[in-house]
């Protein structure tokens, strides 16, 4: 079988690093750095999506109670915490590459947290009911390695949930998320939080305007062996990219 050619999200983005390693690096500090006012500037940031919307996708994906989730890049587990609602909090994984945001989620989510990164999953094939990832695809460093290690923790017939925003293809839409998200939310950030804030949200706006179209995303899932690959996209922006590992 021939070697799998690396997928990045994006291009390399030389005002925050200049090589894989450092990418990683800078992902853990930036987010370790905000952890303590995240989930103040998400709110600022999220355009609305909040828990209505979360827990919307999450149903419509296929995650009911009494099943397991793996809550990949929980963060302060704005995720988990609504799919806590949905089956028990005992069933549901918080994973993180950033020590400070996952203790963020332990204080107000009584969820087993793992601090690992999102290319390394510690947890045993074939094991989980559902996968989530809320806003985070963006920072791995290589689609393809990323949704194949999705698809093996996953049981046959499990779901994966992957949340994102994207590119308009309306050019007004675009030129408003542009202004809004790579201009007024920074510069909120920074008054409301941090200058850390700011430039995390700085490379929110730029990781998103070089991200890869949604249809290289849904192509990459397919090509791993994952089935009914779609997505469902709201105001134009917030994609749900959902997908099923074949029984």
């Amino acid at each position: 079988m021939s070697e799998r050619i690396p997928c990045p999200p994006h291009p390399v983005l030389p005002d925050y690093y200049r090589t894989k390693g450092e990418h990683r690096q800078f992902v853990r500090s930036i987010f370790d750095k905000t952890a303590g006012y995240y989930d103040r500037i998400n709110a600022v940031f999220s355009l609305g999506s909040g828990k209505w919307y979360r827990r919307w996708m999450l149903r419509m994906a296929g995650l009911r109670a009494g099943q397991t989730l793996l809550d990949v890049a929980t963060g302060t587990g704005l995720v988990a915490q609504e799919a806590a609602t949905i089956t028990d909090a005992a069933n549901i994984i918080g994973l993180d590459m950033s020590a400070g945001m996952l203790q963020q989620c332990r204080d107000k989510l009584p969820i087993q947290v793992v601090l690992a990164d999102a290319q390394a999953l510690p947890v045993a094939p074939a094991s989980m009911d559902m996968l989530s990832m809320g806003y985070a695809l963006r920072h791995v460093q290589d689609l393809g390695a990323t949704f194949a290690g999705y698809l093996d923790v996953l049981k046959p017939g499990g779901h994966v949930l992957i949340l994102e925003i994207g590119r308009a293809d309306n050019r007004l839409i675009q030129l408003m998320l542009r202004f809004y998200l790579g201009r007024v939310v920074p510069l909120l950030s920074g008054v409301a939080a941090s200058q850390d804030s700011r430039r995390l949200m700085a490379y929110y706006w730029d990781t998103i305007e070089e991200c890869v179209p949604p249809a290289r995303i849904l192509g990459t899932m397919q090509s791993v062996g994952f089935s009914n690959v779609r997505k469902h996209t709201s105001f134009g922006v917030f994609h749900a990219y959902m997908a099923e590992r074949p029984l």
